[in-house]
């Protein structure tokens, strides 16, 4: 990320976190800012990053503007900003991410930072030996220096300044034709996602999606009932509280098109879905970002939507250089997430859907729609073709039905709408209902990504037992592949423009059913066998199973005093024919004893062991490779789905 001093912006933050025009500065401030006009604001902190207009002597305004700005009582801070390649805006704050070595104990950690004067915010649960930082207040631009001398020290393994920058909401019954063959204003529309037809197989019972976005209206007649609202979380002012301003309207739309009840004017596409909602109003990059995922995860969320990200480019405009930007994943939000890929839904894992983007430009260059553990959705129109605003590249993974941009036979989809004139909807008939509580014309990738959500609960919903990734392979083989002629998929079936195709929910649904009946079986010794230097170790299993694997969890609990020492091997029956499986190969160095469980997500390995018969002697084999430090192989445990 190449990061330089943007001449014409100035980043302004409030002691009492009101905007700029309620706070009653001097003369002489209110003149210096005459020049400025609000670029973007980030209410929740109260502050605000303006723009200088005039066409010369931007740097002396801004700084004659910092000076004057400093002088009055309610102003905490009046600093640059930098931009990217792109231009666009980024803050830094005083905040650090540090991640240190699995290794070492927690009071090594604290120690450490305290040696670089930075005071410990919280730690992270979502990562071993994470924390959240912040240096002393003055410290500036000082804070990227003091990221690269801890990045220099061998005791930690990630690090790197808080940097914000401006999110972008990717939104660009009379008529839910994404949801079944519908006519309007005398044209039959049949470019749906086949929704409807999947209810009487599933309609989402027992599944729980976590939507984060800017703000839900929760009070909304779609999200009411016993037990739909869960966990409901505002993670930017830390309360349960989800509820947001009036203005934010995006999160009750997206909520809507996954999981509404369809009892008064809107159904989701997952009706019996329960909702979790959780409020992100901190820019992106944000620490707040990535405890989203841990909050959701944490609470037993099977699916989480995203429909924001970095800023788009203008999908009218080819040459805009926003279009060759590439925008990266924070390792806080990338940790966070392969957090709730490995331990929400019990170890299964949650499903994660993300906004393309509608820049018209590469997803490939977005860090956060493009992360392999998440499912990038584009967005389809209502004759089946790509909307002209979505993204395209390799990281699609599919489409779903939304709005076309241009006049066409519809205006988008229908949706819930925050109530009243504060939605988008601002109470028009034309533009939804005339008591503004659903709006007619919700679009982008925003409102595809939450339709892709539902189609993830339904699946879940109908075979709880897949795993995240399970789950994604269902929906890449519901897909319809659309537009045959200009989707230019490629021999195995995938469209830069539309991934593997447009989602089929009926298909999905029949698609997750177990596909027969399925049993466990679970094969355990607790014979104890001694680690001896320089020496392998061996304990064995005998199973008698004869049906081929479904899928298999191999727990391995040993005892040694560091574990850096030792390669830890699970070799199979010599009949399946099939190479031994590294699960530890010297890692963790001084870290005492391993109590693990590997499977096939964080071990693929693994994976080609299924479709074989476990019949015959599996042996766990330990050797210890270094002096000094001896232990012993306290049990295996080998639990197979057949």
């Amino acid at each position: 990320m190449s990061l330089e001093v943007d001449d014409a912006l100035l980043a302004v933050r409030t002691k009492s976190r009101r905007a700029l025009r309620d706070v009653g500065l001097r003369r002489a401030a209110r003149s210096a800012l005459e020049s400025f006009d609000t670029e973007f604001a980030l209410p929740h902190a109260g502050v605000e990053v303006l723009r200088c207009r005039a066409r010369s002597g931007r740097k002396e305004r801004r700084d004659r503007a910092r000076r004057e700005l400093r002088r009055d009582v309610d102003v905490q801070f009046a600093g640059r900003v930098l931009r990217d390649r792109a231009g666009g805006a980024v803050l830094y704050t005083e905040n650090l991410f540090v991640k240190f070595r699995d290794d070492l104990g927690a009071s090594r950690c604290r120690a450490l930072l305290r040696e670089h004067d930075l005071r410990v915010k919280r730690a992270l649960e979502y990562a071993r030996n994470a924390y959240f930082v912040a240096a002393p207040e003055g410290t500036g631009r000082k804070v990227f220096a003091v990221s690269t001398r801890l990045l220099r020290d061998a005791s930690v393994e990630l690090c790197h300044p808080e940097l914000i920058r401006r999110p972008r909401r990717r939104a660009a019954f009379p008529g839910q034709w994404h949801l079944q063959r519908t006519r309007i204003g005398g044209v039959t529309l049949d470019e749906h996602a086949n929704v409807v037809a999947a209810w009487s197989l599933s309609e989402g019972l027992g599944s729980v999606i976590a939507i984060i976005d800017d703000g839900f209206d929760i009070d909304h007649e779609e999200f009411a009932g016993a037990g739909k609202l869960v966990a409901p979380r505002d993670v930017t002012r830390r309360s349960d509280d989800p509820r947001g301003r009036a203005m934010d309207s995006h999160g009750t739309a997206c909520a809507g098109v996954a999981c509404a009840n369809g009892a008064h004017g809107a159904s989701g596409v997952a009706p019996r879905a329960k909702l979790m909602p959780i409020r992100l109003a901190s820019g992106l990059g944000s620490q707040d970002e990535a405890d989203a995922f841990f909050w959701a995860a944490r609470h037993d969320a099977d699916v989480i939507s995203c429909s924001w990200g970095p800023f788009d480019g203008d999908f009218e405009r080819p040459g805009d250089p926003q279009h060759r930007h590439r925008e990266l994943l924070p390792d806080s939000t990338r940790l966070a997430i392969d957090w709730a890929v490995k331990h929400g839904r019990n170890g299964r894992g949650c499903s994660i859907t993300w906004a393309a983007g509608n820049g018209g430009e590469s997803v490939d260059n977005d860090g956060y729609a493009s992360y392999e553990k998440v499912t990038a959705v584009a967005a389809c129109d209502d004759r089946g073709r790509q909307a002209p605003y979505s993204d395209f590249g390799d990281a699609i993974w599919c489409a779903f039905p939304s709005n076309h941009y241009y006049p066409s036979v519809t205006p988008g989809i229908w949706t819930t709408d925050r109530r009243g004139a504060s939605g988008y909807n601002w109470g028009t008939p034309s533009l939804g209902d005339a008591a503004g509580s659903y709006t007619n014309s919700f679009g982008g990738t925003s409102s595809a990504c939450p339709g892709a959500a539902g189609v993830a609960a339904l699946v879940i919903a109908r075979n709880p037992d897949l795993r995240w990734d399970e789950v994604r392979d269902v929906l890449r083989r519901s897909c319809e592949p659309i537009d045959p002629e200009g989707g230019s998929y490629d021999a195995s079936g995938h469209s830069p423009k539309y991934g593997y195709g447009r989602l089929d929910a009926r298909r999905a649904v029949e698609l997750a059913a177990p596909s027969r009946t399925r049993y466990t079986a679970i094969h355990k010794t607790l014979h104890e066998v001694a680690i001896r230097d320089g020496k392998t170790s061996s304990i064995r299993i005998e199973v008698a199973d004869t049906k081929p694997l479904i899928d298999l969890k191999v727990r391995v609990q040993l005892e040694h005093s560091f574990i850096g020492d030792l390669v830890v091997e699970l070799r199979p029956p010599a009949a399946m024919g099939m190479r031994r499986v590294l699960l530890h190969d010297r890692g963790g160095d001084a870290t005492d004893d391993i109590d693990a469980v590997y499977d096939v997500v964080n071990t693929p390995a693994l994976g080609a062991l299924l479709g074989n018969a476990p019949t015959g002697t599996w042996r766990l084999a330990v050797s210890d490779r270094a002096f000094r430090d001896e232990g012993r192989i306290a049990s295996l445990a080998l639990e197979f789905v057949l």
